[in-house]
C-alpha cells in the first residue's frame, strides 16, 4: 500500500484492515461471523482502493474478498443450522450438521443391530450404543437406567445381556448395575462395538459424548415425562429431531415444496412400532408439546417440532 495513499481516510482503513486480519489469526477460538465481517470490509476497501487507482488487479481482489464473505457466512449458517440472510433469533443448536448426520447413523446402526424387538429393547440399545460407542465400554447407573428405562429396567437389561448383546463385569448383576450409583458406575461392555476396523459408530470423542448428551436430553425431556411418555413415543422424538430441518419440519428440503415428511415403514421399523400405530404416538408428542403438528396421511409422518425442540434438531 503507498505510503501516499489519498484518501488518508482509505489509507487509515487499509492499515487498520490489516491489523484488524493479524488480530483475528490470533484469536484462540474462530469466530466466522466476525471473519466474514472483515472480509466485507477487506471488499469494500479494495474496491475504493481500486475506483482510486483504477487498478484492475484491486477491483479483482475486492470481488474474491466479496466471495470469501458470502462463503464464510454459508459456513457459519451451516456450523449453526441456520439460513443464510435468514429472518428471526439464530437458535443455538446442540448438535453441527455433522453430528446429526452421525445421530442418523447411530439411529440406523440401532434399527439394524438391535438384537430384540420391543421398543423398551431398542431404547436401551440406543442409550448404551452411545455410551460404549468408542472402545465398547461405558459407565452407566442405576439412575440412568431406571430414567431410560422405568419399570422395565430389570427385564430389559437382563434379556440384553442373555442374548449376549450386552456384557457385565465379572461378580456384578443385573440387579448390582440397576443399583450402582454415580460415584461407582458399573462399566459394561457391548461387544459388537469393541475397537475392529471399520468401525461400526466411526466419530470421535467428542462427538460420542455430545450425541449422548443429545439423545439423554431428548429421552429425559421434562413434557415427555410429565405425559409419561413410554419408550416407543420417546424413540419416536429421537427420530423426528434426528429427521428435521433447521425450521423444525420433518424430512429433507424438497425443492418447490414445504418437504415431505419422512416414510412410515422407516419409524416404524425403528421405535418397533406398526405404521397404523405411529400416529397415535405422534399425538403424543404433540400434546407433550415436543411437535406443534402432526399429520400421517399417504405413508408418511408430517410435522414441525416445537419451538422449545429446535435446538436439538438433527439439521438434515
Amino acid at each position: 500500500m503507498p505510503d501516499d495513499l489519498r484518501p488518508e481516510a482509505l489509507r487509515l482503513e487499509l492499515t487498520e484492515l490489516g491489523d484488524a486480519f493479524r488480530a483475528y489469526q490470533r484469536r484462540p477460538e474462530p469466530d466466522l461471523a466476525v471473519l466474514a465481517e472483515l472480509h466485507d470490509r477487506k471488499a469494500r476497501a479494495f474496491a475504493s482502493w481500486a475506483d482510486v487507482t483504477d487498478d484492475a488487479s484491486l477491483r479483482e481482489e475486492a470481488q474474491r474478498a466479496e466471495t470469501a464473505a458470502r462463503t464464510t457466512r454459508e459456513m457459519n449458517a451451516n456450523r449453526l443450522g441456520i439460513e443464510v440472510d435468514g429472518g428471526g433469533p439464530v437458535v443455538e443448536r446442540l448438535l453441527t450438521r455433522g453430528q446429526g448426520a452421525h445421530a442418523r447413523g447411530v439411529l440406523e446402526h440401532v434399527w439394524v443391530h438391535a438384537p430384540l424387538p420391543g421398543a423398551e429393547a431398542r431404547l436401551a440399545v440406543l442409550m448404551l450404543s452411545l455410551r460404549a460407542a468408542r472402545a465398547g465400554t461405558g459407565n452407566v447407573t442405576g439412575q440412568d437406567l431406571g430414567g431410560w428405562l422405568q419399570g422395565d429396567a430389570e427385564r430389559v437389561l437382563q434379556e440384553l445381556v442373555d442374548v449376549g448383546w450386552l456384557r457385565l463385569p465379572e461378580g456384578v448383576d443385573v440387579a448390582d448395575a440397576l443399583d450402582s450409583r454415580p460415584e461407582e458406575p458399573t462399566q459394561v461392555t457391548v461387544p459388537s462395538l469393541l475397537p475392529a476396523e471399520p468401525s461400526p459408530l466411526p466419530f470421535g470423542k467428542v462427538t460420542r459424548a455430545r450425541l449422548s448428551g443429545w439423545a439423554q436430553k431428548v429421552v429425559g425431556d421434562r413434557k415427555l415425562r410429565k405425559k409419561k411418555a413410554g419408550a416407543a413415543t420417546r424413540l419416536l422424538a429421537v427420530y423426528t429431531v434426528a429427521h428435521s430441518r433447521p425450521d423444525g419440519r420433518l424430512g429433507e428440503r424438497v425443492e418447490g415444496a414445504e418437504g415431505d415428511g419422512v416414510g412410515l415403514d422407516a419409524v416404524a421399523s425403528f421405535c418397533g412400532l406398526r405404521p397404523e400405530d405411529i400416529a397415535e404416538h405422534a399425538e403424543l408428542l404433540v400434546a407433550a408439546g415436543w411437535l406443534t403438528e402432526a399429520d400421517t396421511a399417504g405413508g408418511r409422518l408430517r410435522g414441525r417440532l416445537a419451538e422449545r425442540v429446535l435446538p436439538l434438531s438433527g439439521l438434515v
